[in-house]
């Protein structure tokens, strides 16, 4: 038999106990929701700058976005901060003139060691180009004219003819080479980054129009970094590159590689 004062002290030890056990449940309960928080708090972070990672990864690809219908260069302002592009005009200045040039109309002078002439208009030379992530350029190349290897870190460039007939190509980054002859009318893609070149082959001066996707595309050529601009050099880099195929050659009548005679027609 369990007398009265053993359930009393019983009832005492209960009571003592209930008190600690509600303790630790919330204790234990305040740790866990503590840890679930810091959780979804490293969850959220790791989230935001995964967005940010993609979203800078945009930007590098390509130029900035134009956050207005236009804003051509400003070609008065004095630059005092250095800014991914250039000043804008005051809206309320902007006139058509702004969208129009007449740079690239007239043949450029061919009377140089390698018989060519290269014009390019970046937003810096046409004020309507600022911010639109576009370049334009000239290309005339007089008998026998060549540009020498170069690339466009920033940008790939479609290459137009508008007469005569042209050997272009480009070398990719396992020094493959592409290259075709393009006639008037016809349109070359240079990849953004690669080297490329183009050599007068017909009988006539021919002219080309390029459009590049940057507003500053950027010029490498090899020519300036590692080479002296002499005949044999020349007569070196186009031997080495150039390799005509006769089915090519039998398409268009008046191919020639005069100035090149050595270079080697598979």
């Amino acid at each position: 038999m369990i007398s009265s004062s053993e359930l009393q002290a019983s009832d005492n030890n209960f009571q003592f106990l209930q008190p600690l056990n509600e303790t630790y449940i919330n204790t234990r309960t305040s740790k866990l929701t503590s840890i679930a928080s810091q959780q979804y708090t490293k969850m959220n972070s790791t989230l935001l700058l995964f967005i940010i990672f993609c979203t800078s990864i945009n930007i590098c690809l390509a130029d900035s976005g134009n956050l207005q219908d236009a804003c051509p260069t400003d070609m008065k302002a004095k630059q005092t901060t250095f800014v991914n592009g250039f000043p804008c005009k005051n809206p309320s200045s902007i006139i058509a003139p702004d969208f129009k040039t007449s740079d690239i109309n007239h043949t450029g002078d061919t009377d140089n060691f390698l018989h060519s002439s290269v014009n390019i208009l970046t937003a810096a030379d046409f004020p309507g180009l600022n911010t639109l992530g576009l370049s334009i350029a000239r290309t005339d190349l007089d008998l026998d004219g060549m540009v020498m290897p170069h690339s466009h870190p920033r940008a790939s460039e479609l290459f137009f003819l508008r007469k005569g007939i042209v050997l272009a190509g480009f070398l990719d980054s396992n020094n493959t080479l592409f290259q075709s002859l393009i006639k008037g009318g016809d349109v070359f893609l240079f990849p953004r980054g690669l080297l490329h070149f183009c050599l007068n082959a017909g009988y006539e001066p021919a002219t080309a129009f390029s459009v590049l996707n940057s507003q500053n595309s950027g010029v490498v050529s090899i020519a300036g970094a590692l080479f002296e601009t002499n005949s044999e050099l020349i007569d070196k880099i186009t031997r080495k590159l150039i390799s005509v195929p006769v089915s090519e050659l039998k398409h268009i009548r008046n191919a020639t590689l005069a100035k090149f005679s050595r270079i080697h027609i598979q």
